[in-house]
């Protein structure tokens, strides 16, 4: 596999995917709307909401919807974010609740702005969800600027899964998260890794198909397995629009099932390797073994 230096072409027939029903439809989708919730469920119309929520699990976007950073992959908008809603975590524990999510993901914004980076936040969203119900609860958190005070706030609030994305190989980086780093991203998964407690796993996820070759791929599963990372997750990249990264290269259901075979060899707890793959996809099947 070699990287494509031009625009992929026309969306493949196994990316064709339609999303069966009217989601504004759902009797929930009331209730996140009354809540003032995001779950980026709705938000970017993900295909698997139906087979995710049906099996207990949705993730919900924390800390507004305003991103301090400007990578090229996102549609999230890019600018000066809201004040923090000191009462978030509430309405997100008694959505868990009245959704009956067994797996809840929170995920977050990049919020450069504060000192912390959103942590704290995050932790009383996390212990919202455990007054209230008996969900688990993954984080899929920023880097939080390397600043590893802050994420051990999250890691002792004792989520069952914290999270934190690579998205692309280094060689990408600077035109794909430009204010990322990825070794600070490395780093903050081995510091997990090394500071994590009560069986708390460790997760993350590559986008293909922006560029990078089958080497870099396999690199970059080697560097989070060394790192500590528990579970790993492969998905296709799909441009949210014409203004983001265009996609380089679509990769077959086969490339992907190789590629998480090879994956799967290094010692991963859980591996998810598909074209329509996301990182919180299905994610209570890997706190299952």
């Amino acid at each position: 596999m070699t990287p494509i230096n031009k625009r992929a072409g026309q969306r493949p027939e196994w990316l064709k995917v339609r999303v069966p029903g009217n989601l504004d439809a759902l009797p929930v989708s009331h209730l996140i709307n009354d809540l003032k919730l995001n779950t980026v469920c709705q938000e970017a119309r993900c295909p698997n909401i139906f087979e995710c929520w049906a099996a207990g699990t949705a993730t919900f976007m924390i800390l507004g919807e305003i991103c301090t950073r400007r990578c090229t992959f996102c549609a999230v908008g890019r600018g000066v974010p809201s004040p923090v809603d000191d009462d978030e975590p509430r309405r997100v524990a008694e959505a868990v609740e009245t959704m009956r999510v067994k797996h809840a993901v929170i995920t977050m914004v990049n919020r450069d702005d504060m000192p912390d980076g959103g942590a704290e936040h995050v932790a009383r969203t996390v212990a919202a969800v455990r007054e209230r119900t008996g969900a688990a609860v993954e984080v899929l958190i920023s880097d939080l600027e390397g600043n590893r005070d802050a994420l051990r706030v999250v890691i002792d609030a004792h989520p069952e899964v914290l999270a934190h994305n690579i998205e692309t190989v280094p060689r990408l980086y600077p035109a794909v998260r430009p204010v990322a780093k990825y070794q600070r991203s490395l780093d903050l998964l081995r510091w997990a890794h090394e500071a994590k407690t009560n069986g708390m796993l460790t997760k993350s996820s590559l986008m293909l198909g922006l560029g990078e070759t089958e080497d870099e791929i396999l690199d970059v599963a080697r560097d989070l397995r060394e790192a500590g990372v528990d579970i790993f997750t492969l998905g296709q990249y799909l441009a949210p629009s014409e203004k983001n990264h265009p996609v380089r290269r679509y990769y077959t259901p086969e490339e992907f099932a190789e590629l998480g075979n090879r994956a799967r060899a290094l010692g991963f707890h859980h591996v998810e390797s598909a074209p329509l793959v996301r990182s919180s996809y299905m994610a209570h099947r890997a706190v299952g073994g």
